[in-house]
């Protein structure tokens, strides 16, 4: 019996050591950690680098706090809440374009408590978050006083719902008892619920922290209802009384201005021309002018608006350097404004063609400034674009859907020089063209233009290469070569070819019944008007079927 006891000491010692690992294992596994949060790893900032989040989800990019507050990255101001905030890094200018009259800041210029709206960092510019809050529609909630930073910012003005704590605990990193501590909350104190899973909520503390509370502890809700006082600029456009029937003149020298009136005869239902009398010549805001007053006013006398166009077309001419400079497009807004003014300029239009992305926030921004300009002297803005692709949706048509008067889509060139033969513009081309710029441009502002010209394609051993041809020529060389013209349903347009003298000559001919659909598509989407290139490609009777006014 003497030699038992020890035994079963020995094996009571071993059970109670077991059954005390277990315990440690079970506290150590289930009992909630007291660690705190490496709140600079957490929040990915340090010192003066200040965390930004956007509707509670935390950015990539950060700010910076400085004079007492706190600047955000321009580049990520653009992208996320204010896309108007140009930075023009060559002669480091902040400029902002309202509606009647345009902003600049540098370095230089402060608030009125003294302090400098924006801060240059290497090739960043800053900008104060209270600057960006007077110009967007934005809440701001900024926590610099504890040594991580951090600045929430909500484009939102839905009412939220904040619970009171039921219980005080512990806001940790991730959901879990293990999960080290962000912050410790008391009882009765609110957070806004952003997400729910089963037995743990990610929350937004009141004192700006995101984080994690077990679900349990939430209590009671609070619905705050917020209004915002922010007020729109409202860009006031011009538009015609009537829908736009516009033809534009190809004008390459003073004497072809001569032309418009033996061209005018052939037309009916023109209430806008639209010359090529402005041509860009250099980087330097420079242009070259064709502008005639006789012209004008013989089209005044008519009842016909001139809206004037200014090209780009120029192979000295790079688009992206030339529009990067305030400078430059203040001084090319001045020339443009003063030939206005010289020579009774009912509008301008711009075609501005093969632009570089880099190009797009330069272009919009040189929209935005002549829109100004063109609203303070009253006359019309329009733009001319191409049909909708993801390779060009730089140009932005949204923005230009508001500040420029007409956004017109040119509805053509869907087979091109250089590329595959096929049509000019086919029937679902031009209707696709209409209506992905209908997503982003209200239909009183969309005119869609048609062609006044077809390709006739010629392909042989030598290689493939097409001629343009005006409505009226290709009509002729058809009937010349005998080409038997077949009605396309699904193209909406009639196709022909030959074999002449072992060249193979295609065409998709461009006429009045391919037209009259394309009229049938502005008219069902009760656009603005029509357009069309070129004056003096036509045949009379194509006026009968292009037309908007009755």
């Amino acid at each position: 019996m003497k030699k038992i006891v020890p035994v079963l000491i020995a094996i009571g010692l071993a059970l109670c050591a077991f059954i005390g690992y277990l315990g440690y294992r079970a506290v150590q596994k289930y009992w909630p950690t007291k660690e705190p949060a490496d709140l600079e790893a957490y929040y990915k900032v340090s010192g003066q680098e200040t965390a930004v989040f956007l509707n509670n989800e935390l950015q990539e990019e950060t700010a910076l706090f400085q004079n007492n507050q706190v600047y955000l990255p321009v580049t990520w101001i653009n992208a996320l809440i204010n896309e108007r905030f140009y930075w023009d890094e060559n002669e480091q200018l902040l400029v902002y374009a309202l509606p009647d009259s345009i902003v600049y800041a540098d370095a230089e210029t402060k608030s009125s408590g003294g302090t400098p709206y924006l801060q240059v960092v290497g090739q960043e510019a800053y900008l104060s978050a209270d600057l960006v809050a007077s110009y967007t529609d934005i809440r701001v909630a900024s926590y610099t006083g504890d040594a991580v930073k951090r600045i929430f910012i909500d484009t939102t003005w839905d009412a939220e719902e904040w619970n009171d704590l039921k219980r005080g605990g512990a806001i940790r990193e991730r959901g879990g008892v293990k999960s080290p501590v962000v912050v410790q909350e008391e009882k009765g104190a609110a957070v806004l619920v952003l997400e729910e899973m089963d037995r743990w909520c990610r929350v937004r503390t009141e004192d700006g922290h995101i984080g994690y509370v077990e679900k349990h502890r939430l209590g009671e809700g609070d619905t705050i209802t917020y209004v915002s006082t922010f007020e729109e600029p409202v860009y006031e456009n011009i538009s015609m009384d009537e829908k736009v029937c516009l033809a534009w003149h190809q004008v390459t020298s003073a004497a072809a201005n001569g032309s418009i009136e033996a061209y005018l005869e052939n037309t009916k239902g023109i209430n806008v021309i639209s010359p090529t009398w402005f041509s860009l010549t250099d980087n330097e805001g420079n242009f070259t002018s064709l502008a005639d007053a006789s012209y004008v006013e013989y089209l005044h006398e008519r009842g016909i608006q001139v809206w004037a166009l200014l090209d780009n077309f120029s192979g000295d001419v790079q688009s992206e350097i030339l529009l990067s400079r305030t400078s430059v497009r203040r001084k090319l807004i001045d020339g443009l404004m003063e030939e206005v003014q010289t020579y009774d300029l009912d509008g301008l239009n711009l075609d501005f063609e093969g632009l570089k992305e880099s190009a797009g926030p330069h272009y919009i921004q040189f929209i935005r400034e002549l829109s100004v300009a063109c609203r303070q002297a009253g006359i019309v803005l329009s733009v001319d674009n191409y049909v909708p692709a993801a390779y060009n949706s730089f140009y932005n048509r949204k923005e230009q859907g508001i500040v420029a008067d007409y956004v017109i889509v040119m509805g053509y060139d869907e087979h091109y020089a250089g590329g595959e033969p096929g049509p000019v513009a086919s029937y679902d081309y031009v209707k696709q063209g209409i209506e992905n710029t209908l997503e982003l441009v209200p239909r009183e502002k969309v005119i869609n233009a048609v062609p006044f010209y077809t390709r006739v394609w010629k392909e042989s051993e030598e290689g493939r290469s097409s001629d343009a041809l005006g409505i009226a020529d290709a009509k002729d060389w058809a009937q010349r070569k005998n080409v038997e013209l077949v009605w396309q349903d699904d193209l909406g347009l009639y196709y022909g070819e030959i074999d002449d003298e072992g060249v193979r000559k295609q065409v998709w001919m461009e006429e009045e019944r391919s037209l009259g659909l394309k009229m049938e598509l502005i008219r069902e989407q009760d656009l603005a008007g029509v357009a069309c290139w070129k004056l003096g490609f036509e045949p009379a009777s194509v006026w009968d079927v292009v037309k908007v006014n009755e």
